[in-house]
């Protein structure tokens, strides 16, 4: 009897052990759960924020054609040259808000 008390007993410290790794375990689990869940919200962040990187080179192209083609008529009637430095400063603050945007999104890969 005494001999069954101590196997029971031993296979009771057993399932403890056991239920104890398991816990361990699944914290691990959450733990690593919880880390890929705040990197798919910054790789998610991140690829919108290409998406719209893209988008807003694209416009840049599309608008740089059109200025070009309106700075070379400008040249051809007028030979005035305030226009085409208005036109040159709004390209330039265009640039300077998609170099923002693409440190904005260095940072965010960064992080």
């Amino acid at each position: 009897m005494e001999q069954k008390l101590n196997k029971l007993t031993e296979d009771i410290s057993d399932i403890k052990t056991l239920i104890q790794s398991f816990n361990k375990t699944l914290g691990n689990i959450e733990h690593r759960l919880s880390r890929l869940e705040q990197m798919d919200s910054i790789e998610h962040r991140v690829e919108v924020n290409q998406i719209d990187l893209s988008d807003i080179k694209e416009s840049l192209q599309r608008i740089e054609d059109v200025q070009s083609n309106v700075v070379n008529e400008l040249k051809r009637n007028s030979g005035n040259g305030e226009e085409v430095r208005h036109i040159n400063r709004r390209l330039d603050s265009h640039l300077i808000k998609l170099a923002k945007a693409e440190e904005e999104i260095i940072i965010l890969k960064n992080r």
